[in-house]
């Protein structure tokens, strides 16, 4: 059965009718290899995961013989390991895939240098994502800002090349577009709407009713409760630290979690995660640019950005990687630092 369109969907189409070329473009480039590899960023959600098996999907019907999807970091989050289990991506980690072997390197959901532990090295040939970040020297670059999702933007690629969508991959789009604008509540586009119309009807609700219900692993439970006993305020906005913790995917959670305080509109979480730092930010207000704050207090100090509601980054712990078994006193050491940081970058004073 041919991708159902949806008549809003179509008038989006003819809005966006340069957009499309685009897809041209896209096929023009993937023709010219035999092999694929694509790159999520580290620690994927699934705006990405979806995002790379909907890409390995066109290469596949334009005779890409080979594709491998790969990730960088763990996938921690517990919708994010139950997406892929449920959804049978088979996903593997950057250090077991051999790119010199690929004729071509794709990014999505990410550029060049961006969220990724991947050799900056690499070049990708390809790049689509709606984070505000250049292409690089990509042959094919496709970054629309404008956009709530990448995934959105791989939906109208789809429509555009009449795909046949299976319910895995419709299942694993509608969950991207509903997880990564948080039910379309926060800050989607009409284009979001739209998409999730266009593959509604393919997807398996049962398998999106089960992944909601995805449980809570009991590290991420005990960095929330981490990071309600450490919070602290001023004014609107919020720090806490959730610890050491290795799941990565806890901190935005906790962000999360916090944001849901009354009076508070702005909220960093950090921890210990490896041998970094890992920060995560969320905000509703409308005056605070995230990203742009992060970067402004951190950037210096490792790699920080995202968008303007949510941010996230890291600060590797250099020297102090070998003392990072004392959790408590390395963060009794940069606690001060880090929340005076924010809270600078917010023109905040004491």
């Amino acid at each position: 059965m041919a991708l159902r369109t949806v008549t809003g969907f179509k008038r989006l189409f003819l809005v966006l009718g340069d957009d499309m070329s685009r897809a041209a473009d896209l096929v023009s480039v993937l023709e010219s290899a035999s092999s694929l590899v694509v790159v999520c960023h580290d620690n994927p959600d699934p705006d990405c995961l979806a995002s790379a098996l909907a890409l390995e999907t066109i290469a596949d019907e334009h005779d890409v013989e080979e594709v491998v999807i790969t990730y960088g970091g763990e996938i921690s989050h517990q919708q994010n390991r139950a997406f892929v289990n449920m959804l049978a991506l088979t996903v593997v980690p950057l250090e077991d895939v051999a790119f010199e072997e690929f004729d071509c390197l794709a990014f999505v959901d990410h550029t060049s240098g961006q969220n990724t532990s991947l050799d900056t090295a690499l070049e990708p040939d390809i790049v689509v994502d709606h984070h505000p970040n250049g292409g690089g020297d990509a042959e094919f670059a496709d970054i629309r800002t404008e956009y709530g999702a990448t995934a959105t933007i791989f939906v109208e690629y789809l429509e555009e090349f009449d795909i046949e969508l299976t319910s895995r991959l419709a299942s694993a789009l509608l969950f991207a577009l509903h997880r990564e604008r948080l039910d379309f509540v926060r800050e989607p586009t009409r284009r979001e709407y739209e998409a999730a119309l266009a593959v509604y009807p393919d997807a398996e609700l049962e398998v999106l009713e089960q992944l909601y219900g995805s449980a809570f692993s009991p590290g991420t439970l005990d960095a929330i409760g981490r990071a309600i006993d450490t919070r602290e305020r001023r004014g609107s906005s919020l720090v806490a630290n959730v610890g050491k913790t290795g799941e990565t995917d806890a901190l935005p959670q906790a962000a999360d979690y916090l944001l849901n305080l009354e009076g508070v509109d702005t909220v960093l979480v950090y921890g210990i995660v490896g041998d970094a730092i890992r920060i995560s930010g969320r905000s509703i207000d409308p005056r605070i640019n995230m990203g742009e704050t992060l970067d402004d207090g951190f950037g210096d100090l490792g790699s920080a950005g995202g968008h303007h509601d949510m941010a996230g980054g890291y600060i590797e712990l250099g020297i102090f990687a070998d003392d990072a078994g004392d959790a408590e006193q390395l963060l009794e050491f940069v606690s001060g630092r880090i929340s005076n940081r924010f809270f600078e970058a917010l023109n905040l004073d004491d």
